[in-house]
């Protein structure tokens, strides 16, 4: 098959639509279930380049949690602690294979940007990432296979409409790209920059000492960039994305947006927040949302009379900003990457409120020195890979 008719495009008014091979061979991809449409798609080939590309860079298994064509998580298959477990909605799971403790961290760093996302893996789908999958509102899946029992629970999930895509892992593209924009071709070269310890050798601070577990997460940071709308910023911690600003005009902005989502990764494992006593049988979306709107400015709304009463069994405490302060100041020692330079110091200024130790960037800003004496004043690393990673 080297074409796929599509109900519509972007929106339900742009039509005709299809995704097809040029040069007339077969597409590299099967549908196995369901009826992807053109954004699916979009998810769907650029989450499977992402975490295709973080397993060659890391060996090991990853997930990507996609939306509107920008990942919400990217991930690989660390095991989850007990506090991990508990706040993304899968400590009643047991031990999790590999593959579904990437796609458990991929999608719980950012539930509510993860809420009704295209999942991407490295892997052969197994039961345990397919047990996962089937609780969670997705709309649809791509991996390079299914065991007969994981293909199975995802068939029936959705009333039998759910998107599952087969993709061949030995596809490789042609080395230029096209697209259309106003009827106008567009052409390109792929992006094939490989993300290796080479690339991050050119270390500018005084401080030079990154440690192994810090050039992973290097890794999956600027792999995460490579397909995140521009301008983007992304967090990492232990393995998974903690945090990603993307599609903003302005570099503070990215980098205040996805400090912003680090930092509510990690309240939420905050002992007030994980004891929240919520009613027996509350969703986990409706869980989700709870907490965002009571760790955030906001958390009157969720504590006024007549609503805590719907979400908890006893009406919780305020969480002040005096305690999620001092809470915060336990985040140490995460990542940051960003698609091109910082050219002024305030973004250094604002990954530092985020516990960043480990800085990622290509460098070249005309303050270079300034942004490098504030990482300096806080015993910060960066190196400068000379690489910008744009994508659009």
């Amino acid at each position: 098959m080297n074409e796929i008719e599509l109900k519509y495009g972007c929106n339900p008014n742009q039509k005709p639509s299809r995704i097809f091979m040029e040069d007339g061979s077969d597409l590299p991809a099967i549908v196995l279930n369901g009826k992807p449409g053109y954004i699916n798609f979009l998810d769907a080939f650029n989450g499977w380049q992402l975490v295709k590309e973080l397993k060659e860079a890391t060996g090991l298994p990853a997930a990507a949690s996609f939306k509107h064509v920008s990942p919400a998580g990217a991930a690989v298959g660390l095991p989850l602690d007990e506090t991990l477990a508990k706040i993304y909605w899968v400590d009643d799971l047991g031990e999790l294979s590999p593959l579904a403790c990437a796609y458990a961290r991929a999608r719980g760093a950012d539930r509510m940007s993860s809420f009704g996302d295209f999942i991407a893996l490295s892997d052969v789908c197994d039961a345990d990432t397919a047990r996962l999958i089937k609780r969670e509102v997705s709309d649809g899946v791509i991996a390079p296979g299914y065991t007969e029992e994981a293909l199975e629970m995802l068939k029936a999930k959705k009333k039998g409409n759910y998107n599952v895509i087969l993709i061949d892992p030995a596809y490789v593209p042609a080395p230029v790209e096209k697209k259309q924009v106003y009827g106008i071709t567009f052409e390109q070269g792929r992006n094939e920059l490989h993300i290796d310890k080479e690339l991050l050798s050119n270390i500018v601070t005084k401080n030079k000492e990154i440690p192994e577990e810090a050039l992973t997460d290097i890794k999956i940071a600027l792999i995460t960039l490579k397909y995140t709308q521009s301008n983007s910023v992304c967090y990492v911690k232990n393995g998974q994305a903690i945090g990603i600003g993307a599609g903003q005009q302005s570099r503070i902005h990215c980098t205040r947006l996805a400090g912003q989502k680090a930092d509510n990764w990690y309240l939420r494992q905050a002992p007030k927040v994980m004891a929240l006593p919520f009613v027996d049988g509350l969703g986990r979306a409706d869980r989700d949302n709870a907490i965002d709107v009571y760790i955030g400015d906001e958390y009157e709304d969720v504590l006024r009379d007549g609503e805590w009463q719907r979400l908890f069994k006893t009406k919780p405490e305020v969480f002040t900003r005096e305690e999620k302060k001092a809470w915060l100041a336990g985040n140490t020692d995460v990542t940051l990457g960003s698609d091109a330079f910082f050219p002024f110091s305030d973004n250094i200024e604002r990954a530092k409120k985020s516990g960043v130790k480990y800085i990622a960037q290509p460098g070249g800003s005309v303050r270079d020195d300034l942004v490098i004496e504030c990482c300096d004043k806080y015993d910060m690393v960066m190196a400068f890979t000379g690489i910008r990673l744009f994508h659009h």
